[in-house]
């Protein structure tokens, strides 16, 4: 499209779906006009219902063939040509079997000009804006909801039939002649087509004949079943046909994959596919509850006709809400299926409690409307978004077909809801009401459950029932049935999900900072080895603020060419300084550790690594305490120098001792680059007993009265030669002396093998 606005391509596609919205609420208005002037009986309507809905099926798996083959700008040019020709034959018809067949032409080019419309949105847009983008159409298209809405109602009485009729078919051809002057009229060529698909992997289409037969039958069959009976003899083989011909067709796709190995080509997203088709289908069968029950529910309470509609016009306002939220926030699939969704059945479920007199029952269906769609509609956004991004290019329009037609289902299972075909033919009773309202409010329970949070749901239909009760036992069953009281029942429920909605994103932060925060710690302090060399080690670290997973305290254990190394110190210092210090630090000692032979050296070039990070950054108080351990497998002893760190304690069978270790100066002071190396102190390590290392995080962890904690003492107690006994029970007693941390601890425990 080199050269023509992509605002202008959009305000057309917006245009063009809206023409979809508008079709069915004009037809609403003015077919019992035309019933009436041609005498349809209840067999023609039979029909004309059946042949609709077949027709739609129809153009909407076509179209998606087509639009794959031709491209959508093609396929929307002849959708809406076949609108404007349908609705100028059904407009000018004379006989009521022309009057049908334009309406089943209309309804097709309506369902291609939406297949068209929804594949045109991942090729004009980028994946990430896609919400947006379908956010701010879905607004676009609810405010023609509501204007047409209005509209509709008047304009049979106002204008005649034919007259409203004329009004999309008009509309059709406008939208034609814009649409030929702002698309393309380049289109693929056959031949080039199908030498691209000869050259490319053979690819099984997303819904074959076999498949789309059987979506046939089945619809012919759910929208017969109500309107004859469910004994019928048709039905039932129209059901059991659809069923036999998908099994078969199933049978035979995995059939050929067997006989076929090799890489699949890319399908569609299974469980981007299902979310969609399952939000869809709720979407179409709640709005065909909601359109059969609230005018129904209005006009027994004395409301006028005008009036009905303009309360159902409050589904088009929660759209619009809904598509400007979309369109400002990021909106996830969970998110917006956790709050949306009960929302809705909170809607539904109060839709039983409306008040008796007119104006009142109006306004409060008015104001339940309005959150059934913004609960619905919010809920549709993601999960239609992702749905269209994450489709294969090939097969990009055949694909998206399946949101839309997951809609048509969803409408026709809904008439086969005991009682729905006759709240839609104005004859249902109070039974048939609340059947269709409890199944909508249920089928929309279940969903929110299963695309959202349950704990969402079930918590508000928890505390939604335990306060209905509640108000039963205080006041008595006739005040709780009270609208007023029963809406307070829902909105204590409505507020007690968003409570536990909150509680769950919270405790999913949480969740995702511990595990930064292991991922932190693990990344810089490496995990202490079960076993190095003859030795047995444990280490534990416990940093002094919540959420950081690394402070100030270090330590490490490698095995190298001289031996089993250890290293544990401290760092003067907090915050995010202080780890890139202790990063350093380490880096250093892993890398160093396998190429010096002796540890004091090794210990000497750690005192010049810090004292040049200490240069760099121009400061002259940075250093670090630090023990490094040395062993050698075979020996009884262990190797030590200490450079400003807390010496060892030795844990005997007879006792705890302190070990007689000199301290040198902190490492990054440059004491330990001025002369030799240190020599380092050989400890004796005897079979049966164990060295603990520590920082001074631990000895001084303070209780209640500002004591520290008498870590000699309580080793003397716990008296564990087992290392991983040892730390796990100083870990535990640290935590009981002291109620809250002021310095990270860091521990290392080691005994011979």
């Amino acid at each position: 499209m080199t050269g023509t606005p992509r605002r202008a391509v959009r305000l057309l596609l917006m245009a063009a779906a809206s023409l979809c919205v508008l079709l069915p609420l004009l037809r609403g208005a003015t077919t019992v006009g035309a019933i009436t002037e041609f005498g349809v009986g209840r067999d023609a309507a039979v029909a004309a219902q059946l042949g609709s809905a077949l027709a739609m099926l129809t153009a909407l798996l076509v179209s998606g063939r087509l639009v794959d083959a031709w491209g959508w700008p093609r396929v929307l040019r002849r959708a809406l040509g076949a609108m404007a020709a349908g609705g100028a034959v059904a407009v000018t018809a004379g006989h009521p079997w022309t009057y049908l067949a334009g309406r089943a032409a209309e309804d097709a080019g309506s369902a291609g000009v939406l297949i068209a419309a929804l594949a045109s949105v991942p090729v004009l847009n980028l994946p990430g804006r896609i919400t947006r983008v379908i956010g701010g159409a879905v607004a676009g298209v609810a405010g023609v909801f509501v204007l047409g809405a209005n509209v509709a109602v008047r304009i049979d009485t106002a204008a005649g039939w034919r007259l409203g009729e004329s009004v999309v078919p008009a509309a059709a051809a406008l939208l034609l002649l814009a649409a030929l002057r702002l698309l393309p009229r380049d289109r693929l060529p056959r031949s080039g087509l199908r030498s691209g698909l000869r050259s490319g992997p053979r690819q099984a289409p997303v819904c074959g004949p076999g498949v789309a037969a059987a979506a046939l039958l089945a619809v012919a069959g759910l929208e017969l079943g109500p309107l004859r009976d469910w004994s019928d003899p048709l039905v039932g083989g129209l059901l059991g046909a659809a069923a036999v011909l998908f099994a078969a067709c199933r049978a035979r796709t995995a059939l050929l994959a067997r006989r076929q190995p090799g890489p699949a080509p890319p399908g569609v997203p299974a469980r981007a596919a299902a979310g969609a088709i399952t939000a869809g289908a709720t979407l179409g069968f709640t709005q065909l509850a909601l359109t059969a029950a609230v005018p129904v529910l209005l006009l027994q309470r004395g409301v006028t006709v005008a009036h009905v509609t303009l309360s159902m016009s409050g589904y088009g306002l929660g759209m619009l809400a809904a598509g400007l939220t979309a369109r400002r926030w990021r909106l996830t699939p969970l998110t917006s299926s956790s709050l949306g969704l009960p929302l809705a059945a909170v809607g539904l479920a109060s839709l039983h409690f409306l008040p008796a007199g007119a104006g009142r029952a109006a306004l409060v269906a008015g104001a339940v409307a309005v959150l059934v769609g913004f609960g619905l509609v919010v809920a549709q956004i993601p999960y239609l978004a992702g749905f269209l991004a994450a489709l294969p290019r090939q097969r990009r329009a055949a694909a998206s077909a399946l949101y839309p037609v997951a809609v048509l289902f969803g409408g026709v299972l809904a008439q086969t809801v005991p009682g729905s075909t006759a709240l839609l033919t104005g004859e249902g009773d109070a039974r048939a009401l609340s059947t269709v309202l409890w199944v909508a409010c249920g089928a929309v329970a279940l969903v929110a459950t299963v695309l959202g949070r349950p704990v969402v749901s079930l918590t508000v239909a928890a505390a939604a029932g335990l306060q209905h009760l509640l108000l039963v036992a205080l006041a008595g069953g006739s005040v709780a049935d009270r609208p007023g009281a029963a809406t307070a029942a829902l909105a204590v429920g409505a507020a007690m999900g968003l409570v536990a909605w909150s509680r769950r994103q919270q405790s999913e932060r949480l969740a995702r900072v511990r595990a930064n925060e292991i991922a932190l710690q693990q990344a810089v302090l490496h995990p202490i080895p079960a076993r190095l060399g003859d030795l047995r080690l444990t280490g534990h670290y416990q940093p002094a603020t919540a959420g950081t997973g690394v402070g100030g305290d270090f330590f490490e254990a490698v095995r190298t060419p001289h031996g089993t190394r250890l290293l544990i110190g401290d760092v003067r210092g907090k915050g995010l300084q202080a780890v890139q210090t202790v990063t350093d630090l380490l880096g250093c000692f892993r890398s160093q550790a396998h190429e010096t032979a002796d540890l004091g050296e090794l210990a000497a070039r750690l005192d010049r690594q810090l004292a040049r990070l200490a240069a760099a950054r121009g400061d002259e108080e940075l250093f670090a305490t630090a023990l490094l351990l040395q062993h050698r497998d075979g020996i009884d002893q262990v190797e030590v120098v200490n450079c400003g760190h807390l010496a060892p304690l030795r844990v005997d069978p007879d006792g705890v001792r302190a070990t007689p270790v000199p301290a040198l100066l902190p490492l990054g002071l440059g004491a330990l680059g001025l002369g030799p190396a240190p020599t380092p102190t050989p400890l004796a390590l005897p079979g049966g007993s164990a060295l603990l290392l520590h920082t001074d995080g631990l000895s001084e962890a303070r209780n209640s009265s500002g004591e520290f904690y008498p870590l000699g003492e309580r080793l003397s107690v716990l008296r564990a030669a087992d290392p991983g006994r040892l730390i796990a029970g100083l870990a535990s007693d640290v935590r009981d002396w002291t109620h809250q941390l002021s310095d990270d601890i860091a521990l290392i425990a080691l005994t011979r093998a």
